[in-house]
């Protein structure tokens, strides 16, 4: 094949549309300098010929994405296999309004920054696009960004589908073609994602869930996961699982949480269509699916997001905005129109070719409120004199809208922990717009309690019930989450006082307190067996404590209490509703008893909920029940197979008209240690 000498080229020119507007061709023109300094000879193959004009944008493409509305911006920008006048190769675009000169920098060429210079569009968008022949799928490049200032940069492209390996950071010509095989559940998930559906979280870290044991430094690939934790999953009785991060972000220790390519499924872990087969895999077994998203911070990473043009592009200039102390990143400058086109196509682009049925969003609260983790002088007021980010909120409320109107059929769940009003309300009604939001709050007054020696938690009582006073003001989920197991807070078995059966018992209460309580589920892996230690992301967790039947017992009771969850309307289909909750008795301090209703549709579901507190076991304990009848316990925590005492109510009982609790009947029963009973009427 003929060679040829490529040789420095000049800065980029436009791409002329059909009716070129001179004078802002001429304007365009004046601002392009020369930025190859480079003399190096590279040796080019004819098939990869200089950068032909070509776009993917239409006139109203610009003006959406001016605007801030345009949506599906990945398909259009980053890099695209496409045919050109009978040629295939590969069109390349990237946002640079305040590049002098862009250039395509690959293996092909040598990453000669001079030979593939890309075109400037005439419409100031600030868009460099070209099309290149003969460059296809697998194909590792970056671009070469000269920028106003004259610095020289090579970054990753942000709208890349896929990224090398880390620590390599080279964007890969990609495509997310795949032919899915989920359409009943596309069809039909309304049915498992309504809010008036069980919904029972699995939350997992794909780098730290499994590992070969003969391997222990290596990753599953997402299709080898497919085969092992989807039938943990489903086996478990989980309705979903929520994958931490798993856009690409070169540093793990991050856990995924500083994202450097938003478009593209972590090479660690396989390509885009393998975590498609593995999404698709849950979605045949009814599992729904649920991504981390992070569109509060980015991290500096000199090849990302981060100074993109050489000026601040994607974050604010002004660092009492756009520097998070916390974390060391970038804060999104949410008033910049093409950024919020950015992160709301990131967030569709999931939804979309990814299939996945949720979207968390992380660290909302940070996003909400300009003073967050800031000092007096470290930060300033908006227009109204007010701590609140009012670009942040309007673009909460915008992500929100675009989702569920694109997709009415998934959720999006917010961690938030802050008391700001109508997180989970709609936009119309004056809320951010969010299905859910994660209740912070319980999770922490939960622990306090349960970590208290049982014999001093009467005086605590308080802590446990006062979650009901603010239940129904959002639509709640109740996480019990990877932050609560890390940074020597230890693990959920080890925050449990007392010995070894008492912690096995307390954790086993604590999960049946959260599953009778009213809100959506989430439990972080290693949780579901009672891990001894705290979660460690460099290594898989301890699966051999299995073969202990205390461990085992935790899990049969996790088991146990997802099929409840799942077969009980009354514990689901009012959950955000305070018509779905009554007390029976929740001022029982010296006991350190609770007793409550569930409801649901039918008063004939409604189940009668009795948590004990104390290691005592108390018989004919009388509890007021919501009707007259015969009461069956349906489930203890304290059954042997649970390795619990098996001191429980193994006889119906029929209830009797003594008034009890202000009812009218009332049944006595065993009040089995540490433990929680469920009791529905047969």
């Amino acid at each position: 094949m003929a060679k040829k000498i490529a040789k420095p080229e000049p800065a980029s020119a436009e791409v002329k549309p059909a009716k070129t507007d001179k004078a802002k061709v001429v304007k365009e023109k004046a601002k392009v300098k020369k930025a190859a300094k480079s003399t190096a000879v590279t040796i080019i193959s004819d098939e990869h010929k200089a950068v032909i004009p070509h776009s993917r944008f239409s006139d109203f493409d610009i003006a959406l994405f001016q605007s801030g509305k345009h949506y599906k911006l990945y398909e259009k920008l980053g890099s695209h296999v496409v045919e050109h006048n009978g040629v295939v190769g590969t069109y390349f675009a990237v946002w640079a309004p305040n590049a002098h000169y862009v250039s395509v920098i690959a293996n092909f060429n040598g990453w000669n920054k001079a030979s593939h210079a890309l075109y400037i569009r005439w419409d100031g968008s600030g868009i460099w696009e070209g099309f290149i022949p003969n460059v296809g799928v697998g194909e590792i490049y970056k671009y070469f960004i000269n920028s106003s200032t004259g610095e020289d940069l090579e970054k990753s492209d942000p709208f890349a589908l896929r990224w090398e390996v880390p620590p390599l950071t080279g964007s890969i010509v990609a495509d997310t073609f795949y032919e899915w095989k989920d359409a009943s559940w596309m069809a039909n998930r309304y049915q498992h994602n309504g809010l008036d559906k069980p919904y029972s979280v699995y939350e997992v870290h794909l780098g730290s869930w499994a590992r070969d044991f003969d391997k222990p430094d290596e990753f599953y690939n997402y299709e080898q996961l497919a085969d092992m934790l989807v039938p943990y999953v489903k086996d478990m009785g989980f309705t979903h699982v929520e994958f931490m991060p798993i856009a690409e972000h070169p540093y793990y220790p991050s856990w995924g949480y500083q994202v450097s390519g938003y478009y593209a499924a972590s090479s660690r872990y396989g390509t885009p269509q393998q975590l498609m087969l593995l999404i698709e895999r849950f979605h045949q077994e009814g599992i729904g699916v649920i991504l981390d998203w992070v569109p509060s911070h980015f991290p500096g990473d000199a090849m990302a997001l981060y100074n993109f043009d050489g000026t601040h592009l994607y974050e604010h200039a002004d660092m009492r905005k756009g520097f998070h102390p916390d974390w060391k990143s970038y804060i999104f400058n949410y008033g910049r129109n093409e950024v919020r086109a950015f992160l709301i196509s990131n967030a569709i682009f999931w939804l979309d070719r990814y299939h996945v049925d949720g979207l968390r969003v992380d660290a909302v609260a940070s996003m909400l409120y300009l003073d967050y983790s800031r000092e007096h002088g470290e930060w300033e007021t908006n227009i109204y004199g007010g701590n609140e980010n009012l670009e942040a909120i309007s673009f909460l409320k915008e992500f929100n809208e675009a989702c569920y109107s694109h997709f009415p059929d998934i959720q999006t769940i917010a961690e938030e922990s802050t008391s700001f009003t109508g997180v989970s309300r709609p936009v119309f009604l004056g809320g951010l717009g969010f299905g859910m939001k994660w209740m912070m709050g319980w999770m922490h007054d939960t622990i306090k309690y349960f970590s208290e020696d049982p014999i001093n938690r009467k005086y605590h009582h308080s802590v446990l019930t006062f979650s009901l006073l603010y239940a129904f003001t959002e639509n709640f989920m109740l996480p019990f989450s990877h932050d609560e197991v890390v940074y020597g807070k230890g693990s959920m078995l080890r925050k449990m006082p007392g010995d070894e059966w008492q912690q096995f018992a307390n954790l086993r209460l604590v999960y049946s307190y959260m599953f009778t309580h009213p809100g959506a589920k989430l439990l972080f892996m290693g949780a579901e067996f009672g891990q001894g230690d705290e979660w460690n992301f460099q290594n898989a967790l301890p699966w051999h404590v299995l073969e202990y039947p205390n461990h085992q017992g935790i899990r049969q009771t996790v088991m146990a209490l997802n099929l409840l969850y799942k077969t009980e309307p009354a514990l689901y289909e009012k959950a955000f509703a305070p018509e779905g909750f009554e007390w029976i008795d929740g001022g029982n301090a010296n006991d350190s008893v609770l007793a409550f209703v569930r409801k649901g549709h039918d008063a004939k579901n409604d189940l009668l909920i009795v948590l004990n507190m104390t290691p005592v076991s108390r018989h004919d304990f009388r509890v007021g029940v919501p009707a007259a009848g015969n009461w069956k316990e349906i489930f203890n925590s304290d059954t042997q197979k649970f390795w619990g005492s098996g001191i429980t109510n193994n006889v119906t009982l029929k209830s009797e008209t003594v008034s009890w609790h202000g009812k009218d009947n009332s049944i006595n029963i065993i009040l089995s240690p540490l433990a929680a009973s469920v009791f529905k009427r047969v």
